[in-house]
């Protein structure tokens, strides 16, 4: 099935397959199997909600667009803001 954006209501269901290319195309570059190992994850490092229709898992679209942007880490303005200094003078030689 190809997912056309603009026509994705937020309680659209969605296949695993099909939630893993619309992230993508939204811009959170998501595989079939790294949602498949979330599954298995508590808490934070898990994925976004799910319900099963028999064995097939189903994901609605506003849900996991909501988890993908909860994924995101707070804005940075530039590299050295996110150096803690931990490992820089060990890479320079300090």
């Amino acid at each position: 099935m190809s997912i056309c954006l603009n026509d994705l209501p937020p309680d659209a269901l969605l296949r695993r397959r099909d939630l893993a290319q619309a992230l993508t195309a939204r811009g959170f570059p998501m595989t079939v199997a790294t949602l498949a190992t979330k599954v298995s994850r508590p808490g934070r490092w898990g994925g976004p909600p799910y319900q099963l229709f028999g064995r097939v898992p189903l994901y609605r679209w506003g849900d996991a667009l909501v988890w993908a942007e909860g994924c995101l880490s707070p804005p940075h303005r530039d590299a050295p803001e996110m150096d803690t200094g931990r490992f820089s003078a060990r890479r320079r030689g300090l």
